[in-house]
């Protein structure tokens, strides 16, 4: 059997001798010596842990980090003992290098490499490579390379000024509209020596298909051999069912396949279950075993409904057969220093997700192909994933160097994620089809390639090839062809960026996109992310470490814009932070609602974005501290499998009921017309049938529609409440908040704290994280008439206290009067 030896310990990073205007300050003395290096890791965090370089996240630190990026660097360790004895071949492989890099083991090159998205396997075989011969890893700076490669294609327009589509490399490490520019470099995946004889698996690709004969999991093997004159076996087996073939003499690509009678169907979640069984493949020659290849699969069959309709050209995820409406959120690396994400930290990002009712995740194409702990996190909590080729917001080149490193990467990548049940779609790039339309790219280019021939041709072969089972689309935003335009929201998917960048949020009621792949609004992070991360006295929108963590253009001029139409200048810091959360989670509700309530005709919505890299304003949800905003739970109540809100139709107001869910939602809605002093002024009770993964809507009689902003119209139904305010916050005259509040403490840092109603309370956050950094809400905004009362259980806080939790309540009633002065 292969054997294998990590190759992790006695690393050191090399200090540079010299830097492009010399070495910072901090450095002074200390060029040309080592200090200890992580592997798996990167040079900014090995830096950070002996004090050579300050945390980037925190204030202006990051464009004292810039040096970083531009400086080459090397990492060294003696090469440990190879475990066993007596094999033919011993191989030293890299599962990522970021990403230009020369190998050395002793005097002799291994190889160089120029791509942070694949793997490297460098044949040691005959060399000196004895235990303690010293192993070299030399890092190129990202910088230099980009520029080496541009000056050689020539340049392309791109959305941002820096080289990013030059080298196959995370993009979002030269920066984004949400990220800082820390351009990274180290061995940022495990490495490990690996000795074998006669034959090794160097890919299984496992095909799952379902019909109505049962499960089949055909295993696709590529074979690298020592000896090709001999025979050999192959085993696999899937679950209980086990098959085994001969594989001729000389033969280095073969299937075997398994067929499993009545398997479990694995489901996205709120459909079923997610069922996995374990997969096995063994390489044998004749009884002796040689390699063995072991992941989990599920059995499920995943298609893509764009068959042109009325409408135009749907774009309808149809999982087990049964369509879906994808309640989705965009991913982006939840650390611009991606070493620091380990399989536990997926496991709490990807479970808020779930617990907020997602049922798929878009791996967006400025960052990575994940690791499979990622992927297999979302197999276990049925999570669908759409991945994107690591393709965003610029022209790409398709000469070489790096159309062979695209075709390379494509390749092992989608091998690589074969095996996971939870990912149901590759898509080609990001926004790059729509830039080429509306950016005014096509004229710069004047004719230079520019990424198309991948899009278009060489990644959708790839994924026809190395794994049929799964759908491709070219491209988010793409209609399916250029007979359309690419943005166009009849056909295909869209992005919705006009509403944040130009207009009012209320703008996303007018058109009904067939599937809403992008749009989004921000806000700050959670309170104490901000005061962790930002040291500025006093802390305004506008100080200086604010606007360092506000990368959008114009950002901070958006939000006012956005507040603008709703409510009034906010009169202090703490009033700003709680409205343009507020207006967050509002932006997002307002287009959800409304797009869920025309399901099937638009067949899914992904918010941008659940996560973020760093403390940041910005889309997120989660921040980037891991701190649930506003908008995360109110992504909870959005998702959930029922959804009752308020709807403007061309009759008139009616209440829409979805159900996403799995059984008809049947009751009656009790409708109320009511003022802002909670009195009922009208009520109707008005029965209803929504069936399974339908929706239905009841008209608003004409008594109970509010005219203005003394009245507002409340819909119950059963457990679901809808509100429907016609009228601008700042146009309406809210009571001045009346209300008690208890604390319950429940021990072990556990406490609820109940607030009871004496008047119409409008939007009432809990914001946790200021009784205690480490506290969390189990909820987010809740509106109360007179007389109701919320609990909001809090865990976290060491000290429940009464007035500490008033101290931490907000409500636009009180953020308008104190606005108004």
């Amino acid at each position: 059997m292969k054997d294998v030896t990590p190759v992790a310990d006695g690393w050191r990073l090399l200090l540079p001798d010299s830097l492009p205007g010399g070495p910072p300050d901090i450095l002074a003395g200390s060029a040309g010596e080592s200090v200890p290096a992580a592997v798996p890791g990167c040079v900014h965090t090995d830096l950070m842990a002996v004090g050579l370089l300050a945390d980037p996240f925190l204030d202006r630190n990051e464009t004292d980090a810039a040096w970083v990026g531009r400086a080459d660097w090397t990492y060294e360790t003696p090469l440990p003992a190879a475990a066993g004895d007596g094999h033919e071949r011993t191989d030293l492989v890299f599962d990522g290098l970021d990403t230009v890099a020369e190998i050395r083991l002793g005097g002799t090159v291994l190889g160089t490499t120029r791509n942070m998205h694949r793997g490297h396997r460098f044949d040691l075989t005959g060399l000196p490579h004895t235990a303690g011969a010293p192993l070299q890893v030399t890092f190129t700076s990202a910088y230099t390379e980009a520029e080496r490669v541009r000056d050689l294609v020539g340049e392309r327009p791109n959305a941002y000024p820096e080289p990013f589509q030059y080298i196959r490399k995370m993009a979002c490490s030269f920066g984004w509209d949400w990220g800082p520019t820390l351009v990274t470099a180290g061995i940022w995946r495990p490495v490990r020596i690996e000795r074998w004889s006669v034959a090794r698996l160097s890919q299984v690709v496992p095909l799952v298909t379902v019909d109505a004969d049962g499960g089949h999991v055909e295993a696709r093997l590529d074979l690298e051999r020592t000896a090709s004159d001999r025979p050999l076996t192959v085993r696999l087996r899937v679950g209980e069912t086990e098959t085994t073939a001969d594989i001729p003499a000389g033969a280095d690509r073969y299937s075997v396949t398994a067929h499993v009678p009545d398997p479990l169907l694995w489901w996205p979640r709120g459909r079923g279950g997610q069922p996995l069984y374990d997969c096995e493949v063994t390489l044998l020659d004749g009884d002796t075993p040689l390699d063995r290849w072991q992941r989990r699969i599920g059995f499920r069959t995943v298609a893509l409904d764009t068959a042109p309709d009325a409408h135009g050209t749907p774009f309808t995820l149809v999982v087990n057969g049964a369509p879906l409406f994808a309640r989705g959120v965009n991913w982006i690396p939840d650390d611009v220093l991606p070493t620091r994400v380990d399989a536990a930290r997926y496991r709490r990002r990807l479970g808020q997700a779930a617990a907020a009712g997602v049922n798929l995740v878009r791996v967006w194409g400025g960052g990575l192909y994940e690791s499979d702990d990622f992927y297999d996190v979302c197999d276990e909590l049925g999570l669908l994933v759409w991945q994107d080729f690591p393709f965003a917001c610029a022209a790409y080149p398709e000469e070489q160097p790096l159309r062979g490193e695209v075709e390379a990467e494509a390749r092992e990548n989608v091998a690589r994620l074969a095996p996971h049940p939870s990912l149901a779609l590759w898509n080609g790039n990001n926004e790059n089809l729509w830039g080429f339309r509306d950016w005014d790219w096509a004229d710069t280019l004047a004719g230079e390639s520019w990424g198309e021939g991948y899009y278009l041709g060489l990644l959708p072969r790839i994924v026809a090839e190395t794994d049929p089972t799964r759908p491709y689309w070219a491209g988010s935003p793409w209609s399916g062809s250029w007979r359309h335009h690419p943005n166009d929201p009849a056909h295909g998917t869209a992005h919705s960026w006009d509403v944040w960048n130009r207009l009012d949020y209320t703008a996303y009621l007018d058109s009904v996109p067939r599937f809403v792949a992008e749009f989004g609004w921000q806000a700050p992070p959670a309170y104490a992310t901000v005061r962790r991360a930002i040291a500025d006295d006093p802390l305004t929108p506008d100080s200086p470490g604010m606007l360092h963590h506000q990368k959008a253009g114009d950002g901070n001029g958006k939000l006012a814009r956005g507040l603008a139409h709703h409510f009034p200048v906010p009169a202090d810091f703490d009033t700003w932070h709680y409205l343009t959360q507020v207006n967050q989670a509002r932006a997002i509700a307002t287009g959800i609602e409304h797009w869920r309530s025309h399901w099937p005709l638009c067949a899914g919505t992904i918010v941008w974005q659940l996560n973020d890299c760093w403390p940041v304003t910005s889309w997120a949800a989660v921040d980037g501290d891991e701190r649930e905003k506003p908008l995360y739970h109110e992504i909870e109540r959005l998702y959930a499998d029922r959804l009752l809100t308020v709807q403007r139709r061309p009759d008139g107001p009616v209440a829409a009921l979805v159900n996403n869910g799995s059984r008809d939602w049947t009751g009656t809605a009790v409708l109320r017309l009511v003022g802002l002093d909670g009195v009922v002024r009208a009520e109707a009770r008005l029965p209803f049938t929504a069936a399974a993964d339908a929706v239905a809507t009841l008209p608003v009689p004409p008594g109970l529609r509010p005219e203005d902003g003394t009245e507002l119209l409340t819909v119950t139904a059963g457990d679901e409440r809808a509100w429907w305010f016609p009228a601008a916050d700042k146009d309406t005259a809210w009571p001045a908040p009346g209300y008690e509040v208890t604390v319950t403490d429940l021990g072990g840092g556990t406490a609820e704290v109940t607030v009871t109603a004496r008047t119409l309370l409008r939007d009432l956050l809990l914001q946790a994280d200021r009784l205690a950094p480490a506290a969390r809400a189990d909820r987010g905004l809740v509106t109360l008439l007179p007389g109701e009362s919320v609990t909001v259980t809090v865990r976290g806080w060491d000290t429940p206290d009464a007035d500490a939790a008033a101290a931490a309540l907000f409500c636009v009633n009180s953020a308008v009067t104190s606005s108004l002065g």
